[in-house]
């Protein structure tokens, strides 16, 4: 067994992390993580506050132990949803893209928010705001990592805080979490390597594609969803990057996201003003891209359609080879870290 602040933290009996991705992590798979020992992460931006309601009992129904939810701060209804999880006295609040207006009512109830990072300058900000524990993306990994890679960036931000922190971007093994913890990480993150077990919802034309990928087939861009991320390698996603400004499909993205978050329309224009106003500087470009961007997921999630859909993923796609269950992958992580540091730990003369 590893003991890290991260575990003693949160909590939890491994240093290991579900990420938050909106739409994949469903009460289902955040359940299994937990129950398997590591930290299950609720993506709840895709929610309206009640479903956001429903979901968080739905995992509490099939797990007592912690979790967390992760929310992106500069989307519609993130005031709503955080207030949600807050009266629902949530363990662990995740938020990326914005300020944590809500830290001293998680922390009044005993809980605790992880801010979610891709740039160094941006932890010490984090922290100053009331951060328990902050979540560095690397550039490897899926969606929105900045420029710099996990073995740049984590050891650079353990040098600026002392708070927990959690590895993200190109991690799927137990060499990994290893080396994250020799970089100056308390634990990891898993995305990709999450959504290829048998408890996730991504379709399996998609799980197919991923096991047949190398870690060479990836696309970095900001045409996806309007800000810099990774997606896999498909027919549409090198047609968007080649593509100019998506006026259609963001019409009909737009509609969409109106439709799925239930909004009327005066909220709809609410939000999305609120959203041009935000720090981050999240233009009409961006919305649009956004839009396209969850249209063209869902279409991959839901129907597998690998002419038309795209997926975010990481590199770590190309090391991953297997489907397993998620207590067989983490029992697996954990066994494969502790052996890896055994050896390294023999080299000592």
């Amino acid at each position: 067994m590893l003991k890290t602040k991260m575990t003693e933290l949160f909590g939890i009996q491994h240093p290991i992390m579900l990420a938050g991705m909106n739409w994949v992590t469903e009460p289902k798979l955040v359940a299994a993580v937990c129950n398997a020992g590591g930290l299950g992460m609720l993506a709840i931006a895709r929610f309206n506050p009640k479903e956001t309601k429903e979901s968080i009992k739905q995992v509490r129904d099939m797990t007592d132990k912690p979790f967390g939810v992760n929310q992106i701060l500069i989307g519609p209804g993130a005031k709503e949803n955080i207030s949600v999880a807050i009266e629902e006295k949530v363990p662990i609040i995740n938020y990326s893209l914005g300020k944590p207006w809500f830290v001293n009512d998680v922390h009044a109830y005993g809980g605790k928010v992880m801010g979610t990072i891709a740039i160094s300058k941006h932890a010490t900000k984090a922290v100053q705001m009331g951060c328990d524990a902050l979540a560095v993306t690397g550039h490897e990994a899926a969606a929105h990592g900045a420029a710099a890679t996990s073995m740049v960036l984590i050891p650079l931000v353990a040098s600026m805080v002392k708070v927990p922190l959690i590895a993200a971007g190109g991690f799927y093994n137990g060499q990994g979490l290893a080396a994250a913890l020799a970089l100056g990480a308390d634990g990891i993150s898993m995305g990709s390597r999450f959504m290829l077990t048998t408890e996730s919802i991504v379709h399996e034309n998609f799980k197919k594609l991923c096991l047949e990928a190398t870690e060479q087939d990836t696309l970095y861009s900001h045409v996806f969803d309007g800000l810099d991320g990774r997606v896999l390698k498909t027919k549409e996603a090198e047609k968007m990057m080649k593509r100019g400004f998506p006026l259609f499909d963001a019409f009909r993205g737009a509609l969409l996201v109106k439709k799925l978050l239930n909004l009327s329309f005066p909220k709809f224009m609410a939000v999305t003003i609120e959203m041009l106003r935000a720090e981050e500087g999240h233009n009409l470009w961006v919305l649009a891209r956004q839009a396209v961007g969850n249209m063209k997921h869902l279409i991959a999630l839901d129907e597998g359609d690998v002419e038309k859909g795209i997926l975010f993923a990481g590199q770590a796609c190309g090391g991953i080879t297997d489907i397993p269950t998620t207590k067989e992958l983490i029992d697996r992580v954990i066994a494969e870290a502790e052996t890896t540091l055994s050896k390294l730990n023999a080299l000592k003369a």
